[in-house]
């Protein structure tokens, strides 16, 4: 091998590795996990060549971008599972608390935003008066 293939070879494995580990952290690295609760706005099936589960939670209380404006706060929210989107359809309308994932970045197949649901925490009872788990 001649110094300057070695040279090329050691540069565009190091450029590899980089893009590796820079992909890994920005699509598949775990930022942050929590749980939100509010009144299931809404769950879609859509995408032109990747479809996904896009949803809305919206939750109590109001919030403000602008000075002078208030709009509800909601929580734009992916599903990856085919059985907990369908289970989400389900309950549209209703009060539940939602476990998430938070990515740096939305990928492809997985969904259009950063937070991803992967499972039904709670869902609340209007008998009881409160939130109830998931059986």
């Amino acid at each position: 091998m001649t110094r300057k293939t070695k040279t090329i070879t050691i540069s565009t494995l190091c450029i590899v590795l980089f893009l590796a580990i820079f992909m890994y952290f920005r699509y598949f690295y775990v930022f942050g996990e929590g749980i939100k609760a509010g009144n299931l706005n809404y769950i879609v099936y859509k995408g032109y060549i990747f479809k996904t589960y896009e949803g809305m939670l919206i939750q109590t209380g109001f919030k403000s971008k602008i000075q002078g404006t208030i709009q509800s706060n909601e929580f734009p929210f992916s599903v990856a599972n085919d059985s907990l989107a369908n289970k989400l359809m389900k309950l549209s309308g209703s009060d539940v608390q939602l476990h998430y994932k938070e990515y740096f970045a939305p990928f492809l197949w997985r969904g259009k935003s950063k937070y991803v649901v992967d499972k039904i925490e709670n869902i609340y009872s209007t008998e009881n008066k409160q939130f109830e788990p998931i059986n």
